[in-house]
């Protein structure tokens, strides 16, 4: 069984005021911080990797990633631990529709908090499988056999209209005034192999630094840290946050 080596790091960037991304490792959390993990996977049952990218200004994007991770972090901690894929695929689009209802009512109460919403993107491991997931934006890679693949799809409206250039305008996201709020949601322990690297990243990060030139930082072994300092290197127009995972056996 393989074991993961983890850095992650969120940054405010050189533009914003204040940091709306927020990273979930396992129980951590993570926010203008540097912190690093390692998790056995053969001592556990469960594995939770996730980032949320959060949006509404006025501090509404930081409540927003911040009660979607910690609500996370308590629904998967319930789950049972032989959960069939199909009842976990079911539990979490459940849960999905719950915590969009609950972050757009704090909404419709508090005028300050209108429309706040956030992205959300995980890698978790539960009953022996590896499962991503995605809403929104934000991104997961696969660094295997030298060649660097998003495994999500962004929810932007650039993916929709087909365009190349990657678009800040998302089409799906938690909360955000978004009623029909969907969930991209997949198995891929085959996708997972010892030697591979895996990337947990907002857009902070691929808005501002090439696949290219990530890829080749990520082939050096850089970790998390040094990816968004690059972010900022180059401008550090938003937020940037970044998990860095390293597969050994």
């Amino acid at each position: 069984m393989a074991h993961f080596l983890i850095t992650a790091s969120s940054r405010v960037g050189c533009v914003r005021a204040n940091n709306e991304d927020m990273i979930m490792l396992d129980h951590e959390f993570i926010r203008d911080a540097v912190d690093s993990k390692t998790i056995d996977l053969a001592s556990t049952d469960r594995m939770m990797l996730a980032l949320a990218d959060g949006m509404g200004g006025h501090k509404c994007g930081e409540v927003a990633s911040s009660e979607v991770l910690h609500s996370l972090r308590y629904f998967f901690g319930d789950l049972p631990g032989n959960l069939k894929s199909n009842d976990f695929f079911e539990n979490i689009r459940k849960w999905l529709m719950s915590i969009s209802i609950e972050i757009n009512s704090r909404g419709m109460v508090n005028p300050a908090y209108s429309d706040m919403g956030t992205t959300l993107v995980g890698l978790t491991y539960l009953a022996g499988e590896f499962y991503w997931m995605n809403c929104g934006d934000s991104r997961l890679y696969r660094l295997h056999n030298g060649e660097l693949k998003q495994l999500t799809t962004d929810h932007s409206l650039s993916q929709v209209l087909g365009l190349k250039e990657h678009s800040s305008q998302i089409v799906n996201c938690i909360g955000g005034g978004c009623k029909d709020c969907y969930i991209d949601i997949e198995k891929c322990s085959d996708q997972i192999e010892p030697g591979d690297t895996l990337l947990i990243c907002s857009d902070g990060l691929t808005d501002m630094v090439s696949d290219n030139i990530i890829c080749q930082r990520l082939l050096d072994g850089c970790d998390a840290d040094t990816l968004c300092q690059m972010a900022e290197d180059a401008g550090g127009f938003d937020n940037v946050s970044v998990i860095v995972v390293h597969v050994e056996e």
